[in-house]
């Protein structure tokens, strides 16, 4: 029974441990989030309020109604993705702080057994 139980303590670890690493992974996505979707807005709304955007528009017909699509897709977007880049970084901040004070409290139970049981860390 013991057993079991040190088994399934080791594959929370395993899988904390991986999620610690997928962390990093994702701190990457909602860098890119924050850095890159800021740029595309700038970059659309410049467009559309360009003098020369707004002759395009006057003068061609159909691509300026696709070109104007195009430009409030990207805006939507880039302001949902920005959003969701926030969001993603704040809960990785959390994640954070909730594992490394895992980390400290698991190494203070290892500390408390061993020396309340008088084990010998190294074999």
């Amino acid at each position: 029974m013991l057993d079991s139980g040190n088994s399934i303590l080791s594959s929370m670890d395993l899988f904390i441990d991986k999620i610690q690493q997928l962390k990093g992974i994702m701190l990457g996505v909602s860098f890119s989030a924050v850095i890159l979707a800021p740029l595309a807005i700038i970059i659309s709304l410049y467009l559309f309020t360009h003098p020369n955007f707004l002759r395009l528009i006057e003068q061609e017909g159909e691509f300026a109604i696709l070109l104007t699509v195009l430009l409030t897709v990207v805006l939507v977007t880039s302001g949902i993705w920005l959003v969701a880049g926030i969001q993603q970084f704040r809960s990785l901040s959390s994640w954070n702080k909730r594992y490394c004070n895992y980390l400290k409290k698991r190494e203070d139970l290892d500390k408390d057994i061993t020396s309340k049981y008088h084990l010998d860390t190294e074999e």
